[in-house]
């Protein structure tokens, strides 16, 4: 009996190590700073850096507020499709199974995601259905309609820099499981997924924009190759007499 007692014991020490050691690892992406100091001008230069700055709250009824921040060089309007492809996020944002849209009545669309989430004991895979709407290249708003939360609600705004040529790209959810989980460990997960979101967003876009730019650079080159026929001679003053 007091064998067992001792292997419980055991396993329980493991498991709390374990807890300690995840709680305590360095998270990559930068905390909100508290401090007067550290002025907004100072948050942006850290963005425009390549940092992603996360912060965490408890808010009421056991939900977990979430906000995070990250600079992509690409446009709003390119930033915002990235956002939107819904049928492709499970080919580029970690921890997305599958994905795709429902129905689309032009002002909201309803989409899907599965994913796997969690860390160490606490692993689950998670459904959820939302709407989604908002204002093009400006301002998107989700909502959970179905699925494995109890409040999982949020916003991406997307705000210019450099006269449209980049964006600052904030994202700020509400999100309670509808399955046990720890406080601990939902902060500890959208601490860790937040910022691996974000810098997939950033990543898809500028890969992107700059397809599109190769794309539009090689149909330059192929119409400065195009021979100029004796019509266009004419036309551009080069015939001869």
């Amino acid at each position: 009996m007091k064998t067992g007692f001792r292997t419980i014991d055991r396993v329980l020490l493991m498991l709390t190590t374990l807890v300690m050691l995840f709680v305590a690892s360095p998270i990559h992406a930068l905390p909100v700073p508290a401090n007067t100091a550290d002025t907004p001008v100072a948050e942006k230069a850290k963005l425009l850096g390549g940092d992603v700055i996360v912060s965490l709250a408890s808010l009421d009824e056991g939900v977990t507020g979430v906000t995070g921040y990250i600079y992509i060089a690409a446009p709003p309007e390119k930033v915002w499709e990235v956002i939107t492809d819904y049928d492709n996020h499970k080919n580029f944002v970690p921890n997305v199974l599958d994905s795709g849209i429902i129905s689309d009545n032009g002002n909201e669309k309803v989409m899907f995601e599965k994913g796997k989430s969690g860390l160490f004991l606490f692993s689950k895979k998670v459904y959820t259905k939302m709407r989604v709407w908002g204002e093009r290249s400006r301002h998107l708003y989700f909502q959970q309609i179905e699925g494995d939360f109890k409040v999982y609600r949020g916003e991406w705004i997307l705000s210019e820099h450099l006269q449209g040529k980049g964006t600052f790209l904030t994202y700020r959810a509400e999100v309670k499981p509808d399955f046990f989980a720890p406080g601990f460990a939902v902060k500890n997960v959208q601490e860790r997924d937040c910022p691996r979101m974000m810098v997939a967003m950033k990543k898809q876009a500028e890969a992107s924009l700059l397809q599109d730019q190769k794309r539009a650079s090689m149909l330059q080159e192929e119409k400065k190759s195009v021979p100029v026929t004796g019509s266009e001679k004419v036309r551009t003053g080069h015939s001869q007499t």
